[in-house]
């Protein structure tokens, strides 16, 4: 069995209140004293990071992410349990750690690596390397008090990447910033990622996530809630943030694996949902360009307000391509008696490249399942698959038809 990068074994962290000073520092001699209070932020997580995999970390805001993350890295130490790692790390998590406000960037680029461990000779040799990619300008040599946190962040993620970790862990700091250097900096770390680096990545970035990561991990109160394929942990995580109350998530794995995910109240639910041509023929192969039905019945369970449905079509990694819902068309349903149906019929062109796509269904009340209440929502509701019968051959996921001209010119 292959050793893993990294180990975590039953960590926990427990942030501990005093009415006075000196009981905690009797308890660090292991001495009783009483507690006011305690905040338990991690609870007993253990996972394994084999070398060279992608690991996406998830979850909602206070869901011990960033803690997971400054225990692995070491500026925190966990109240139970181990963290074992087998190679250099480097790590972006909160923009300007471990920078001097007062320091110039160049200095801090010095300052910082210093504290990494490396030697001057070795930080002399990639200063130019470094103030080349992160593209200061004139302020690589001015005070970090003067930089905006898109600066910050330029500087952070230059100094991380200077040298190849065999760890990267970056926390939310390339959502700061112009969209052109964070695409440079994707492009740095699937550069990583080629040569073996192991990632450890936190963000709200759905498409950042999947296009990155090959496994991820779901935090809920401290916990792993879930530790699968990013696809499926991010429906799953995407049904928890709409969860009000006690509704409840439920998921199955179907036949190729893969999970589909289910989530809401249950005060409206898809009673039917298929995809038709335009005869009214079920079908699940496409042609690019073609026309077709997307036929979902929802029946409410009790009288609601209003009911809206919505849709995705998503591709095999669980990108999405396109969207919409009948609260953006203008067509909210209003004022719905208990058992009563209604049949919407959607029509669209399927204008995608060859592949395996799939629709995410949703019956909610209001703009969409997060901000209104969430009925029920569906991942992985139908899956199609598109081949090219009709159009001439053509690269990409989007069908473009293309007027092209030829013209030519006599001198």
């Amino acid at each position: 069995m292959t050793t893993p990068i990294l180990a975590i074994s039953g960590i926990s962290k427990v942030f501990q209140t005093f009415r006075h000073e000196i009981f905690r520092v009797l308890r660090w001699f292991h001495i009783s004293a009483p507690i006011e209070s305690e905040k338990w932020v991690l609870r007993d997580i253990s996972f394994q990071v084999p070398a060279g995999q992608a690991l996406a970390i998830v979850g909602r805001n206070g869901a011990g992410k960033s803690t997971l993350l400054k225990l692995i890295v070491g500026t925190m130490r966990p109240s139970t349990g181990a963290v074992e790692i087998k190679g250099h790390i480097a790590a972006i998590l909160e923009l300007g750690m471990g920078f001097n406000p007062d320091f110039t960037g160049r200095q801090n680029v010095f300052h910082s690596l210093g504290l990494m461990g490396r030697q001057h000779a070795d930080i002399l040799a990639v200063i130019d390397q470094i103030e080349e990619f992160s593209e200061l300008g004139d302020y690589f040599d001015q005070p970090l008090r003067v930089y905006s946190s898109g600066m910050h962040m330029r500087l952070a993620f230059s100094v991380a990447t200077a040298f190849r970790p065999d760890i990267l862990i970056v926390d939310e700091a390339l959502s700061v910033g112009d969209s052109y250097f964070q695409h440079k900096s994707f492009d740095k770390i699937k550069e990583f990622r080629a040569l073996g680096t192991t990632l450890i990545l936190v963000s709200h970035d759905r498409m950042a996530l999947l296009s990155l990561c090959d496994r991820a991990i779901l935090l809920n109160e401290g916990q792993i809630a879930l530790d699968g394929d990013p696809e499926s942990v991010l429906d799953y995580y995407n049904a928890l943030l709409g969860q009000q109350g006690e509704e409840g998530i439920t998921t199955e794995t179907l036949e190729d694996g893969r999970i589909r995910t289910s989530s809401g109240s249950g005060k409206a639910t898809i009673k039917a949902i298929s995809l038709q041509a335009l005869d009214g023929k079920v079908i699940d192969q496409v042609d690019v360009g073609e026309r077709v039905v997307l036929c979902v019945e929802a029946q409410a369970h009790e009288n609601i307000e209003k009911l809206v449905l919505g849709y995705a079509i998503k591709d095999r990694f669980g990108q999405t391509i396109n969207g919409t819902n009948t609260f953006y068309t203008d067509q909210v349903v209003e004022n719905i008696k208990q058992g009563q149906i209604f049949r919407f019929r959607v029509k669209l062109d399927i204008n995608l490249g060859e592949g395996t796509y799939s629709f995410a269904v949703a019956l909610a009340s209001g703009e969409n399942h997060i901000i209104g209440e969430n009925y029920e929502w569906r991942d992985l509701a139908i899956m199609f698959d598109v081949t090219n019968l009709s159009k001439h051959v053509f690269d990409g996921r989007v069908y473009l038809p293309a007027d092209i001209q030829i013209e030519a010119i006599t001198e």
